[in-house]
């Protein structure tokens, strides 16, 4: 990977956000961490513009669905990647994150977190 990326890795699950933001530091991420979805808003409105955004879809609060169209909405110009990171793994799941413009969709349950990471990097290297 040449350029360093930013990510701010949305999930509820303590334990997960934890161990993705130690595999994503370790492949030279700069990594952010947010509970929820207010929490990734207030950070974003806060000035924060990662390159990348890693959202789970099942929080409290708000779910990953509608902090996507929240921060579709809140970057006109210099739009991030945006990936979805879920146990929902369902076609119209895939198909309803994408169509709201996640620019991927990566199911927790079919990828170790060393594979995320690859993936993710695989999806920004397509968009850029």
């Amino acid at each position: 990977m040449d350029k360093k990326y930013s990510i701010l890795i949305v999930d509820d699950d303590k334990f997960l956000l934890d161990m993705y933001t130690l595999k994503f530091t370790e492949k030279g991420f700069a990594v952010d961490q947010a509970m929820n979805g207010p929490e990734a808003l207030q950070k974003v409105d806060g000035g924060l513009t990662p390159d990348i955004f890693l959202v789970d879809i099942v929080m409290p609060e708000m779910d990953g669905f509608e902090l996507i169209q929240h921060l579709i909405q809140r970057q006109k110009e210099k739009r991030s990647a945006i990936i979805v990171l879920s146990n929902l793994g369902q076609k119209e799941d895939v198909e309803k994150g994408l169509s709201l413009g996640a620019d991927g969709y990566i199911v927790k349950a079919s990828a170790t977190p060393s594979e995320v990471v690859d993936k993710v990097v695989e999806i920004v290297s397509h968009k850029v």
